[in-house]
């Protein structure tokens, strides 16, 4: 009776080393044994390029995890979601998701080849980068309140980086809240959108802090206001549209790190943990400041983050629908 227990159990643990199940435990245990690659869907140089770096150039120090930074830009940021929702939910595909892509995308264009909220797993929420409201240097408008007397008597015209862009919205937000009128005027990306404000062609723009900070200093743009709760760090003079009446106004350009649906939760809760550790050291988050992030601690668990986007895009998606904007 003895022996035949034995050999029923040899028989199980046989059967059980042989199962695909048993098999992805043990690549588990020494994950990860290669290259892992980090998706970024946008062009080297920019905010979520330079966010996947700070991250993954601080694994690989810390852990001696290799990574292999891959930038597929396009589509406003899809083909690299995209990208990272084809490939094996085996924890070697990690993409650094953005505002437009992970919250607006979904409503902006008319069909996407995937599902956002279905097909990639949050893993860790990395920054949240405010806007600042900008007018040139140049023009009448000292404060928020003369912009806006200003708009109620002819409407204004706002650059943005683009149609359906995170600036284009909070403009829209912050115009219907006001009950004003504006002109929106699409430009290919933020450097053109805050040289015309400078030059005085458009009368105002929602611009990233880091990208409107050069501006500011060099006297060609005036800061009125940022979008986020708190002042920024890098523009502590300058007032939060909270303060100055507008109090659930809290808006951000929101990065974070995501994998493919249906990896190992093993893996996702190890991932989340590291890059949690690493956003908490005090050198990373003085670098977060330096690129605009707010000041408040972010990364948490893969629930918050993912409740976090929920809101997100429950937010986005009356702006997106109340703005107009559309890209087919």
């Amino acid at each position: 009776m003895i022996m035949l227990t034995r050999r029923r159990l040899l028989a199980s643990s046989m059967a059980l080393s042989a199962a695909p199940g048993f098999e992805l435990a043990a690549a588990q245990s020494d994950w990860p044994s290669k290259p892992i690659r980090f998706i970024v869907p946008s062009p080297p140089g920019g905010g979520t390029d330079t966010m996947t770096r700070l991250v993954a150039n601080r694994l690989a120090e810390t852990l001696k995890w290799q990574f292999v930074v891959d930038n597929r830009p396009g589509a406003g940021g899809n083909l690299g979601l995209e990208s990272a929702i084809k490939s094996p939910p085996d924890g070697y595909t990690l993409v650094m998701g953005e505002s437009s892509n992970l919250t607006i995308n979904p409503y902006l264009y008319g069909k996407l080849p995937y599902d956002v909220e279905k097909d990639l797993q949050p893993v860790v929420l990395v920054a949240k980068v405010p806007l600042v409201l900008v007018v040139g240097a140049g023009t009448r408008f000292d404060s928020v309140s003369t912009l806006v007397a200003a708009a109620k008597q002819k409407p204004l015209t706002f650059a943005s980086s683009g149609n359906g862009t995170v600036g284009h919205l909070v403009a829209e937000l912050w115009r219907r809240q006001l009950g004003v009128e504006m002109v929106h005027v699409p430009y290919k990306g933020g450097g053109p959108a805050i040289t015309d404000v400078a030059g005085g062609v458009v009368d105002l723009h929602f611009a990233s802090v880091p990208a409107a900070l050069p501006l500011i200093k060099a006297g060609r743009v005036r800061p009125l206001a940022v979008t986020s709760f708190r002042r920024a760090a890098l523009l502590p003079e300058v007032p939060s549209l909270a303060e100055l009446g507008q109090r659930d106004f809290d808006n951000h350009v929101i990065y974070g790190v995501l994998v493919t649906a249906g990896t190992p939760q093993a893996m996702v809760t190890r991932l989340n943990s590291e890059i949690d550790r690493v956003l908490r050291t005090p050198s990373v988050r003085e670098t977060l400041t330096t690129l605009g992030a707010d000041r408040e601690l972010h990364g948490g668990t893969p629930t918050q983050f993912a409740a976090f986007l929920w809101h997100e895009r429950l937010k986005w998606a009356k702006a997106v629908k109340e703005s107009g904007a559309k890209v087919d």
